[in-house]
């Protein structure tokens, strides 16, 4: 909704939800649109433009082929884990957004990766609105990041910390975007115009100077981005940082990324002097066990190209009641309550006299529906009662007629498996292999044996699940 081409509210104050971006002339507690509480700012919007060009320099289109396009020159950050999920560094003139809980380490970790980029020759700027600089420079030292070609701007004057930018700078840091004050703009840092016009000061000397921008922003109690939704919008890539309060781990995601990928994942640990890559992360949600236990599956999920071993957990439990619990963590209910029904349906495997609970070990949340095949053995194996093989791995997709469907890079996933020290991986028959045909007729080596199935049901009646099951209904497709 826009009303600031009405001649007659022209250069009124108008109010703008910093939720919805709602635009209304009555300033009222409550958004009409989205219902949010005290989300309404006052702003006073800019005179329309002349019709005519009035002497305006009109640039011209050009043809999209006439463009001279080349790859960007990626800044490296020196941190492994952040460089592979800006999708191979940090761009000139791009800006970049880190978002998170407080506390979780977002300024430690822009400020290791501003040490080491200083480190390797360039100067960098480093601008804090919310520390001193007896504070900065004291993580700084814990961290291992003090250079004498890091340059600290402590307080909320963005024009003057902007103003210590020159040619030779490598990239400059903002913390934070809601900190700092906009010279010429309304209200108090931090609210929705003062964000908006620190954003745009930031992404403009970015692009005129062609150095990137790392700018770190503050989240609600809703987890997302604290600020007008437009923020978001104006930056290159979004990043977010999280983790569990009572884990060490954190987790590093890209939620756009204008110049890479944003499946990708990074994790790191915080130990007390910084944040540390974790390069086994298949470690982080496996243990290991040698012993088997009925109800437990593996399975090899991509998080963007990483492969991560993931334990599936699921306790089957009698229950007198008409309708069972089904209850999941780690993997989206309504997905498991699916595969439950495509085993009883098509396995013939009742389960409805039985609570099922599924848990992704380690806190690992899947989306990857490569775990299907996995979820599908671990809770026909809860049922029965029996564990399955040590060694094995499930890779697979289910569909509701019970087929198994092949999965994304499966060679990457096999070769993680290998690593892992499994020796079987229980995969679709209609799995390509390396040389073009597929897994039923012919075998590439992996170190591992596959065993190609067609069905869910020839899947777990091959792993004597249904021994004492009787006799089946056959496949109903």
């Amino acid at each position: 909704m826009s009303v600031s081409g009405s001649p007659a509210l022209r250069g009124a104050v108008r109010y703008v939800c910093g939720e919805c971006g709602h635009v209304t002339m009555t300033r009222t507690g409550r958004c009409p649109s989205c219902g949010a509480w005290g989300a309404l700012v006052a702003e006073r919007p800019p005179e329309p433009a002349s019709a005519s060009s009035g002497g305006r320099t009109v640039a011209p289109a050009r043809m999209v082929s006439a463009v001279d396009v080349r790859p960007p020159k990626r800044i490296s950050t020196g941190i492994g884990e952040l460089d592979r999920v800006l999708g191979g560094g940090l761009v000139p003139g791009g800006v970049t957004l880190i978002g998170g809980q407080p506390g979780i380490g977002k300024s430690t970790l822009l400020l290791q990766a501003a040490g080491r980029v200083a480190v390797r020759g360039k100067p960098v700027l480093y601008i804090s609105g919310e520390e001193s600089e007896a504070q900065v420079a004291l993580r700084a030292s814990r961290v291992g990041a003090a250079s004498d070609r890091l340059l600290l701007s402590c307080g909320a004057d963005l024009e003057g910390a902007l103003a210590n930018l020159s040619g030779d700078i490598a990239f400059f840091a903002l913390d934070s975007v809601q900190s700092m004050k906009a010279e010429g703009e309304s209200g108090w840092p931090g609210t929705m115009t003062q964000v908006r016009a620190v954003a745009q000061r930031v992404v403009d000397a970015a692009r005129e100077r062609n150095i990137p921008a790392v700018m770190v922003g503050h989240i609600t109690k809703d987890g997302r981005l604290a600020g007008p939704m437009l923020l978001e919008h104006m930056v290159d890539t979004v990043l977010n940082f999280g983790g569990e309060g009572y884990s060490s781990y954190r987790m590093l995601r890209a939620m756009k990324n204008r110049y890479g990928s944003t499946d990708e994942l990074g994790v790191f640990e915080m130990r007390e002097d910084g944040l540390v890559p974790v390069e086994d992360k298949s470690g982080l949600y496996w243990n290991r066990s040698d012993s088997a236990v009925p109800g437990v599956a593996m399975t090899v999920a991509l998080e963007g190209t990483t492969p991560l071993a993931a334990e599936l957990q699921t306790l089957a439990s009698p229950t007198v009641f008409p309708y069972p619990r089904r209850t999941a963590r780690g993997i989206e209910l309504n997905r498991f309550q699916l595969l439950a029904a495509v085993i009883e349906r098509r396995c013939g495997i009742p389960t409805g006299g039985h609570d099922l609970y599924m848990n992704v070990a380690g806190g690992l949340s899947i989306q990857d529906p490569s775990a299907d095949l996995g979820a599908c053995a671990a809770i026909a194996s809860a049922l029965k009662n029996e564990a399955l093989p040590a060694g094995t791995c499930w890779l697979g997709e289910v569909g509701l007629a019970g087929e198994v469907r092949p999965v994304t890079r499966l060679g990457l996933r096999v070769k993680e498996a290998v690593r892992l020290g499994f020796t079987s991986a229980v995969v679709s028959s209609r799995e390509r292999a390396p040389s073009g045909g597929f897994l039923s007729t012919e075998r590439f080596d992996a170190g591992l044996e596959l065993i190609p199935v067609t069905h869910l049901d020839e899947a777990l009646a091959g792993l004597l699940l249904k021994k004492n099951a009787g006799p089946t209904a056959p496949h109903q497709r």
